[in-house]
């Protein structure tokens, strides 16, 4: 059968060919907080406007102050082509990516997102340059342009294809998004199967923002995740860790691995890490604990690193691959070297870990064990190491989590909190303070009597 016609035919069953109707919710009948909208972001509507286009705020704005949060990043949809924006703001606009071609409008050090409407790829599905999927389905590039009502068929989830047109303060919904914000319900739009082959990565797009939002999956969009997690394995591991920072750097982590682990999309993201693999004494928990700590964080306004987090959800494999490498007749150092490559370059097979995280990762793990070792000098040099800090918070989840015994860490919690002398009574206290043994020198013994002439 004919590839064109066997397009045809998915539209033809996903319902894709009908216009969908429109709903316009008034200024006075929703709950938008017009007034968190930023200056630049208005500069960047006006002037569409008045060059006689259209254009609209969408997405995760609109959603989150439809249910009461505070939007911060503010994306534009417009019926302009990238070029045709740059035309507009010619001295201050950008055009980035090649799969997904948009437009960012710069204002100092704030980036405005402009994206053109898209339609259907069976509208221009004999263009490669615009529209190409792989054979399984997942879309390679996507700039086929089209009309508003086009975009939000579109989109991926109903929630998110609300419009604000600021010229009025009306929201436009064609999906019936604004009904579902109002019942708490995420509902994927068109054909779920047929979306998520298109792009993997709205699996774990459905467990953020149903963590996120506090949303119900709705059992038509999360019916066919679990057996569709594979193809999270088409994904690049680049992608995959910006998704990771996504889930879990986004305030709501405690909530979103248990979803993860659920739908079985956390064993193409942390294989490793799975219950079912990483089962040892209290590593579950460490994981639970570190998430929840993580969210604490944010809410607190806390900086958090991706290195601690990957710290932990690594720990437990590690912990087995350094048992193993020692048995193999390795000793402890070497072991736990080995046991690092090996846990690393298995992960990075999903998820990238960039340098500048994979590094302190390793010396965090490579803490541990100094930890214990508690002479005056050893400690001093430990508390000035740039990760000790994460390093102690490491040792407390272990604690905590029941890995390992209580003590270690109230006894480097007071060393922290006290003073010189205070410092050196408790290295006293475990016999730290006994001068090493010095090794007997031997002098070069030479001839006492001069060497004859």
């Amino acid at each position: 059968m004919p590839r064109r016609l066997i397009k045809k035919l998915k539209g033809l069953i996903s319902g894709e060919q009908g216009k969908p109707a429109l709903k316009v919710i008034p200024r006075g009948e929703h709950h938008f907080p017009e007034e968190d909208i930023r200056r630049n972001v208005l500069s960047v509507l006006d002037g569409l406007t008045d060059a006689g286009f259209e254009a609209y705020l969408v997405g995760g704005s609109i959603r989150d102050g439809l249910i009461g949060l505070h939007p911060k990043d503010f994306d534009i949809a417009t019926s302009a082509t990238p070029e045709q924006i740059k035309a507009v703001f010619p001295r201050n606009c950008r055009l980035i990516g090649r799969r997904f071609r948009l437009a960012h409008v710069r204002f100092g050090r704030e980036i405005i997102e402009v994206a053109t409407f898209r339609a259907n790829h069976s509208k221009d599905e004999d263009n490669e340059h615009r529209s190409a999927q792989s054979e399984e389905g997942l879309l390679l590039r996507d700039n086929v342009f089209g009309t508003l009502d086009e975009d939000a068929i579109r989109r991926d989830f109903t929630a998110n294809a609300l419009y604000y047109r600021h010229t009025d303060g009306a929201v436009l919904d064609f999906v019936n998004g604004y009904q579902d914000i109002r019942r708490h319900t995420l509902r994927l739009i068109g054909d779920p199967e047929q979306r998520y082959r298109e792009d993997p990565v709205r699996m774990l797009r459905a467990a953020r923002f149903a963590a996120k939002l506090d949303f119900e999956i709705e059992p038509a969009t999360a019916a066919p995740i679990r057996e569709l997690s594979e193809l999270l394995g088409l994904i690049p591991p680049a992608r995959l860790f910006e998704e990771v920072l996504k889930l879990f750097l986004g305030g709501y982590a405690q909530a979103v691995w248990p979803l993860l682990v659920e739908y079985d999309l956390a064993r193409w993201l942390f294989p490793l890490s799975i219950p079912e693999v990483n089962n040892d004494t209290g590593v579950q928990s460490m994981i639970e604990l570190a998430l929840r700590n993580t969210d604490n964080r944010l809410a607190e306004g806390k900086p958090v690193t991706p290195a601690f987090l990957f710290a932990v959800l690594l720990w437990g494999p590690l912990q087995t691959e350094w048992r193993r490498a020692q048995e193999n007749g390795l000793h402890a150092a070497p072991a736990l070297q080995k046991a690092i490559q090996k846990v690393t370059a298995k992960q990075a097979q999903h998820t990238s870990i960039p340098k500048r995280f994979g590094l302190p990762m390793r010396e965090i793990w490579e803490l541990q064990g100094r930890l214990d070792q508690r002479s005056p000098k050893r400690c001093e040099s430990l508390i000035q190491h740039p990760r000790f800090r994460a390093a102690y918070d490491l040792l407390l989840l272990r604690e905590e989590a029941g890995e390992i015994e209580p003590g270690l860490g109230d006894w480097w919690t007071r060393y922290q909190e006290a003073d010189s002398d205070e410092r050196a009574a408790l290295c006293q206290g475990l016999g730290g303070n006994k001068k090493p043994r010095r090794r007997r020198r031997y002098k070069n013994r030479r001839s006492s009597n001069p060497s004859n002439s």
